[in-house]
């Protein structure tokens, strides 16, 4: 016979409660409770919208990295996140002193206090741990962490669907894992057209992403430090900077309905002015990018003919 267990739901809410109180405070209680593993999963499958609400105010309150070592302490973090619990201790090799962890909890402190931002700051590198490799000349990787980590994601909401019940929200947290280091990845080479398409893939999450990418920043060396932060703060400039220019300027140039004629033998007509519309369309969609030459469109046109009802 299997040893039957009684979980104690209420001690686990109590654990959970207190670290809670732990990151609002900022200040350590004299002893930490701990619950057992059953009795957090007891108290997740009873009333998991209660454990939520707890965990939420650990990653939003004033000292969230002491709101999760209390999680660490009271056992709570290797039963309902046991993906974040694989990188305590995990060093990564860029840091001499310092794991996977302790970045962790800093890109958390130092995310804004936005609650998809926080959730997704303690998931960003939980893929690092299925990823780390060390090349010939010593240097550590984590290729595809990030791809890997979105996964992982999906595999933690599904075992513990703490997440479920707010989408929106997952699916937030979910697209900032799994594009987090878009940003970092930003050089002042990059073409305006570059820049546009980056803008438009990131879509409604483009500012949570440059807040994610900003509090990613953990660097002790100053110079460092100030390059990253200066390099992001480039990328948001241009993206408003384009985005203001193309709310003034139209996104086709001026003369390609003539382009347009001219190359289909057409007259000035309502079918001009409907393949003008399908061709924002098309940039809106990201088919084609905006502010071209006239040529750009017509030849985009002479691809699809039938499309655009020639």
């Amino acid at each position: 016979m299997g040893i039957v267990t009684n979980p104690n739901v209420d001690l686990a809410m109590d654990a959970l409660e207190l670290a809670a109180q732990t990151a609002e405070r900022g200040q350590a209680p004299a002893s930490w409770l701990k619950a057992g593993l059953d009795d957090y999963k007891a108290a997740a499958a009873k009333d998991g919208a209660a454990v939520r609400a707890r965990l939420d105010r650990v990653v939003m309150g004033a000292d969230p990295e002491l709101g999760l070592d209390a999680l660490l302490a009271a056992g709570a973090l290797e039963v309902l996140f046991p993906e974040v619990h694989a990188m305590v201790g995990f060093g990564d090799g860029e840091w001499r002193h310092k794991d996977v962890w302790k970045h962790t909890k800093q890109v958390v402190r130092q995310a804004v206090p936005r609650l998809e931002v926080r959730w997704a700051a303690l998931f960003h590198d939980i893929g690092k741990t299925k990823t780390r490799s060390i090349s010939p000349d010593g240097k550590v990787h984590f290729l595809g962490h990030a791809e890997v980590g979105t996964r992982m994601f999906d595999k933690l909401d599904r075992r513990m669907p703490l997440f479920t019940p707010e989408p929106a929200l997952r699916d937030t947290v979910r697209f900032l894992i799994l594009h987090h280091l878009r940003a970092n990845q930003y050089e002042p080479s990059w073409t305006d057209s570059a820049v546009r398409r980056f803008t438009r893939e990131l879509g409604v999450h483009l500012e949570d992403l440059l807040c994610l990418a900003r509090a990613d920043i953990t660097t002790k060396r100053p110079e460092k430090k100030r390059r990253g932060l200066s390099q992001i703060e480039e990328l948001a400039g241009r993206v408003r900077t384009l985005a203001e220019e193309d709310a003034k300027v139209p996104p086709l140039p001026g003369g390609v309905g003539d382009a347009i004629m001219k190359a289909f033998d057409l007259k000035p007509s309502r079918q001009v002015g409907e393949i003008k519309r399908a061709l924002e369309l098309a940039i809106e969609t990201g088919e084609i990018e905006g502010h071209q030459e006239s040529e750009a469109y017509v030849e985009f046109v002479r691809k699809d003919r039938a499309r655009f009802g020639i």
